[in-house]
């Protein structure tokens, strides 16, 4: 068992992300994915959300990117957007000190914009399956140095209806790739999958069951339709968690509950299907760095959703779909943190009740609801928190932009200015090397450029009084 991510013979540039990122040492899941997909090989893998699967293809992803090649050299399919978004920061992340590029390619967003960022140097393409297939279908997203592709959540694109399409991308995609497949489930499609598009893959198998029991503690409550506000709101305040995920149903049933709890005052947002997608991406990023305590969802968020520390889960409703209930509550207990599941039951859901327990093999512990008293004495400690305003937790991602700076310039693709231009004029500053540029994003009209190694204000004074292929550009501190 490796101790260390230096233990993997990672590029030390991978190595300088992960310990500003924090990652002390691997999981489960990274231990045994790594140096796998380190040997180039075709990878099926079994293993619940909140392992750390993410970094267990981001990492060695990364390591495996040649920079001097502009075209995209992975691609990652995801069932929703929101874990799409995610997939690419975490890419962006770990490669940042190799300046790996990463773009999005999903729906209900502008296929156009999509179009020019595929346009850009990107390394690693993460997209949904219908976009994707867009793409490819128009010539808009090059597919000849791919070589490597990962299938995310395969179990959930066969859910969603995604495994035709899929299927039908990688019927385009180059021969000589290698394919990692992660599943928290198996059903039939998906190994159909495998056996089909993948070569003698090796099978990485974390057992769920193991993997339900600890570090969750799974509680059940029964209670009455017309009781579950009154019971949600004593186990807010007994409870009293910096952060919680409360799951509902139907967005109709979101609705109604986050205008109760803002009736209440209490610092709650929702997310479900019906939103707009740049109004799901702002609640979730504001959740994410701690702007609000309550997060009622429905299914859609149980993808997407990578936080450190979310110690309770509430399923408000009971989901129908046993697989649902695992991807529900996995967005707790995550890498190696303990965490507690609650699930309200009515008399007439004691059947996926029961589903849910054959399905993990383990028993909910049928708890006791809190009594008055126990919720008045809680009380204080729980107003004190809620009347604190919540100040947003940057650390990590301010951990990593140390000593980087983004410039801004008012020139780019309509100037015909390229990013190698970028690196010439930059390089010419004393003291400037290519390895204290970062990633270079040129746009229509304006450009940005990454500044490592603390150079940032060395290199924007000197900007201000040179030119980019004859041309004298604004510069300034890219905005946040």
């Amino acid at each position: 068992m490796k101790q260390s991510f230096k233990e993997f013979q990672l590029d030390s540039s991978i190595l300088q992300a992960l310990e500003r990122l924090e990652y002390v040492s691997p999981t489960d899941v990274q231990q045994e994915v790594i140096p796998v997909f380190l040997e180039n090989k075709d990878l099926i893998v079994q293993s619940k959300t909140g392992s750390g699967k993410t970094a267990a293809f981001a990492i060695p992803l990364c390591n495996k990117i040649d920079w001097l090649e502009n075209k995209a050299q992975a691609l990652v399919l995801t069932p929703t957007r929101e874990l799409a978004q995610q997939i690419k920061q975490d890419i962006i992340n770990i490669g940042r000190f190799k300046r790996v590029s990463a773009t999005t390619v999903v729906g209900k967003q502008s296929y156009e914009k999509q179009k020019l960022a595929l346009k850009q140097k990107n390394h690693v393409v993460v997209g949904t399956p219908g976009r994707v297939l867009d793409h490819l279908e128009k010539g808009t997203l090059p597919i000849d140095e791919i070589r490597y592709v990962v299938i995310d959540e395969a179990d959930e694109l066969f859910n969603m209806g995604f495994i035709d399409q899929v299927e039908a991308i990688i019927e385009k995609l180059p021969a000589n790739r290698i394919t990692t497949l992660f599943s928290a489930t198996f059903p039939e499609e998906v190994e159909s999958l495998c056996r089909s598009y993948m070569d003698a893959p090796v099978t990485i198998k974390l057992d769920k069951v193991s993997q339900t029991k600890n570090p969750i503690t799974h509680k059940a409550m029964y209670v009455a339709d017309d009781n579950k506000l009154d019971l949600l709101q004593s186990i807010l305040i007994t409870e009293n968690p910096d952060r919680c995920i409360v799951f509902c149903r139907t967005q109709q049933k979101v609705d109604t509950l986050v205008n109760q709890l803002k009736a209440w005052h209490y610092p709650a947002e929702k997310i479900h299907g019906g939103m707009k997608q740049e109004d799901r991406f702002q609640v979730m990023d504001a959740f994410k760095s701690g702007s609000f305590r309550y997060l009622i969802a429905t299914d859609v968020a149980a993808r997407g959703i990578d936080v450190a520390n979310i110690p309770l889960i509430i399923n408000y409703d009971i989901p129908l779909e046993k697989e649902s209930y695992l991807h529900r509550i996995g967005r707790t207990g995550r890498a190696g943190k303990t965490g507690n599941a609650i699930t309200f039951v009515t008399d007439t859901e004691r059947y996926y009740l029961e589903m849910i327990e054959n399905y993990i093999g383990e028993e909910l512990k049928q708890a006791t609801l809190p009594s008055d008293e126990q919720v008045e004495k809680h009380k204080p400690a729980f107003n004190k928190k809620i009347n604190q305003k919540s100040q947003p937790n940057n650390r990590i991602q301010k951990n990593l932009d140390q000593d980087i700076m983004k410039l801004y310039f008012n020139g780019g693709k309509k100037k015909k200015i390229r990013a190698l231009d970028f690196v010439g004029t930059i390089t010419s500053i004393e003291g400037i090397s290519a390895d204290d540029i970062g990633i270079i994003t040129v746009e229509h009209n304006q450009s940005y450029v990454e500044i490592l190694n603390g150079k940032g204000k060395h290199v924007l004074q000197e900007m201000k009084h040179k030119t980019i292929k004859g041309k004298q550009l604004k510069v300034h501190q890219a905005k946040k």
